[in-house]
């Protein structure tokens, strides 16, 4: 068995398949409601790439609080119910099925937020920093990303946890800190794991 399997697109597309992707929780990530609660009520616009979309239920949050949204996936089948859903609820939202480390070129300094969920906690641990670097490159200047990150203990993974010291020296470099926070409202089974963060480029 490969030692970092999710860096084949096809375990997570035999994952979709099979129904055994069970970080969907089949809703947005509450901790995000507030905030696309404030970008609604502030009448916020401006351009969301969320990494690592899956179904889109995120996407689809912040589509409806305004912002034009393009998400970006390994897996076909998680793109295709994305789209599926995203037209059930009257939502213009582009969905890209692409390896999220090929977008530099083509989405150089295009968005005015990136939004994390469930996407750095998949990717092996050696690609963390290739990640910072991709998310300050498809970021206008002044852009923030929006992340919701698993900050568990337990060995292994995906998926993979990280801690909060390792959150601010990865980003620090290249970001701002905006806010860095234990997740109040989490679902039961994560509460106590995920920190929300804003940082700005």
């Amino acid at each position: 068995m490969a030692l970092f399997p999710e860096l084949n697109p096809d375990y997570w597309e035999q994952r979709y398949q099979a129904g055994s992707d069970r970080w969907d929780i089949g809703q947005a990530a509450p901790p995000f409601r507030v905030i696309a609660q404030a970008f609604q009520k502030q009448q916020t616009s401006g351009t969301m790439a969320v990494l690592g979309c899956g179904r889109g239920y995120d996407a689809l949050l912040f589509a409806e609080a305004g912002l034009t949204v393009t998400g970006f996936d390994f897996s076909p089948t998680a793109i295709r119910q994305a789209r599926a859903l995203a037209q059930q609820q009257g939502l213009a939202i582009t969905y890209v099925q692409r390896d999220i480390f090929t977008l530099n070129t083509e989405f150089h300094q295009h968005f005015d937020y990136v939004l994390e969920h469930t996407c750095f906690c998949a990717i092996a641990p050696n690609q963390r920093q290739d990640y910072v670097t991709l998310v300050h490159h498809i970021l206008r200047p002044g852009g923030r990303l929006i992340a919701l990150f698993f900050t568990h203990n337990r060995p292994g993974g995906p998926p993979y946890g990280c801690q909060v010291a390792e959150l601010s020296s990865r980003f620090s470099p290249k970001f701002d800190l905006i806010s860095l926070d234990l997740a109040p409202n989490s679902i039961p089974s994560r509460q106590g794991e995920e920190h929300l963060a804003i940082f700005q480029r």
